[in-house]
């Protein structure tokens, strides 16, 4: 039998990425799925295909985590199409490096409105549909919290809120029986980076990350997907408040 059969998961920002590969992976692992996109419903299709094209089931949903009423209708679309909540992966997330002379109040508001307060309110609608067995939230927060490179001051700020977040509702949300942890990826190749320009293939950033990485590579989706599959699983039943570093030993 399959860790997470009759389990029913949401994954924010999943159209593409490491989004794309942790609803690939919990529904691999038995999962009914929903694919959250904001805007790239293409990609997000294109993941539900893949899934159905498995043997699993998922359902593509549009929504905007920072937005309260796209937050509750996606997870009353949740609870329509597959039943009460089980797994809340809030990987949904934005970053644009810039120096810091170049930080605006715009792009402040933008990355945390998506990075901090949207989990805050996926985590908070949720507690309406879990069920009476509680579950598991997963956050995806990022390594930049404690590597901190230069450029990333809002982002790293960000993720750093969403670690404290964790810890925060780990404590709180115990006694209903749900868990709250945090995958922290490092360097990750992905659609999102390719399309940012970063991590390019042979280029000199991509030799420095290496470089200083203890096991030799930039990881990928599928290095993030099996932790989060353990984490929504019976099998980390005893971990929560956890900000599980996946960075390939970069820190």
């Amino acid at each position: 039998m399959s860790k997470l059969n009759s389990r029913i998961a949401l994954v924010t920002g999943a159209s593409k990425g490491i989004g794309a590969g942790i609803a690939t992976g919990l529904a691999a692992a038995g999962a009914s799925v929903v694919v959250n996109y904001a805007a790239d419903r293409a990609g997000a299709d294109a993941v539900v295909e893949a899934i159905a094209a498995a043997g699993g089931q998922a359902l593509a949903v549009q929504g905007n985590v920072s937005i309260p009423a796209d937050v509750a209708r996606l997870l009353d679309e949740t609870r329509t199409a597959f039943g009460p909540l089980d797994i809340l992966v809030n990987n949904a997330g934005v970053y644009l490096p810039m120096e810091l002379e170049s930080v605006t109040e715009q792009e402040f508001h933008r990355e945390f409105n998506t990075n901090v307060l949207g989990p805050l309110l996926m985590i908070q609608e949720s507690l309406k549909h879990f069920g009476p067995n509680g579950g598991s939230v997963i956050n995806i927060g990022s390594a930049a919290s404690q590597t901190c490179p230069p450029n990333y001051s809002i982002y790293a700020a960000s993720k750093s809120a969403l670690d404290a977040v964790t810890r925060v509702l780990a404590r709180e949300l115990a006694p209903r029986g749900i868990r709250v942890n945090s995958i922290n990826p490092g360097a990750t190749l992905s659609e999102g980076t390719q399309s940012a320009g970063l991590y390019g293939v042979g280029s000199e950033f991509e030799k420095h990350l290496i470089s200083v990485t203890p096991l030799g590579r930039i990881g990928t989706p599928s290095d993030i997907a099996p932790i989060a599959v353990f984490l929504a699983s019976d099998d980390s039943a005893w971990l929560t408040g956890e900000v599980i570093l996946a960075s390939g030993g970069l820190r």
